[in-house]
């Protein structure tokens, strides 16, 4: 039975099955995600790997559980400030297709395009992005230090489109965890790994996993602020500026 082949075969859907049950008894004991938000998160789970790959699911998985983690650090304090997401720490079904949706796309294009070793970078960028972005909302949020990124003023914390330190930090960890994740899933399943730079793809998309967050940022202060888009709305769109450097950094484009 092949574990490494990327697609739709019996070794890589055994193991994507087994991880997707692994990510449910997760969540339900570490209360990660509510009902419908696990439901989802499986869903998602079983197009990523069954798609792209098992490893690709484990990006997922990594930002996932580090996501958490982050949702979780001095959650009391959050909550009485009113900068908490939740009420209970969970994460619902919209908020895995605000950050799941496109990976989910790029895992079908990628079976599509019956290439993998390429375009596992993109989908890396994709959740790169996503980790940055909550790494920087749930960490940065506590430090007052806060400006807003179109006049650098300071605004109050949780604003959207305020940044802090402690924020922009958060979001440089939250994109290189997923883009060592990414490296590993390139490197264990790679054709190709003498012609491709991989350390190279792996410091390139821990940037635009950063500049994603930065995107979102200032879609937050000049579009949402103003209603003109949702908070999804936002997180997809940087999602997708990030997909689109990565994906011109690649050549696809």
């Amino acid at each position: 039975m092949d574990v490494f082949s990327s697609g739709p075969n019996t070794g890589n859907l055994v193991v994507t099955v087994g991880l997707v049950l692994a990510l449910l008894v997760m969540s339900s004991r570490a209360k990660m995600l509510d009902t419908k938000g696990a439901n989802a998160a499986a869903i998602l789970g079983l197009v990523v790997g069954g798609l792209g790959h098992w490893t690709w699911l484990l990006i997922l998985l990594g930002f996932l559980l580090s996501s958490h983690k982050a949702t979780k650090w001095r959650f009391d304090e959050k909550k009485a400030l009113g900068l908490s997401e939740s009420s209970d720490g969970h994460r619902g079904w919209t908020n895995v297709v605000a950050n799941g949706a496109i990976p989910g796309l790029i895992c079908i294009y990628a079976y599509m395009a019956d290439d993998w070793d390429t375009v596992v970078w993109v989908f890396g960028a994709a959740v790169a992005v996503a980790a940055s972005d909550t790494f920087a909302s749930e960490i940065g949020c506590l430090d007052p230090r806060v400006r807003m990124i179109t006049t650098l003023k300071p605004c109050e914390q949780g604003e959207n489109g305020g940044f802090s330190p402690n924020g922009q930090l958060a979001a440089a960890v939250g994109s290189t965890v997923v883009a060592v994740l990414t490296f590993m899933a390139w490197w264990t399943t790679t054709t190709d790994s003498v012609s491709t730079n991989g350390l190279e793809f792996l410091t390139v998309l821990a940037v635009i996993g950063w500049l994603g967050c930065q995107i979102d940022s200032y879609l937050g202060a000049l579009l949402e602020n103003r209603g003109y888009m949702s908070k999804g709305a936002v997180n997809a769109s940087a999602i997708t500026g990030g997909v689109l450097l990565m994906s011109l950094y690649l050549g696809i484009l």
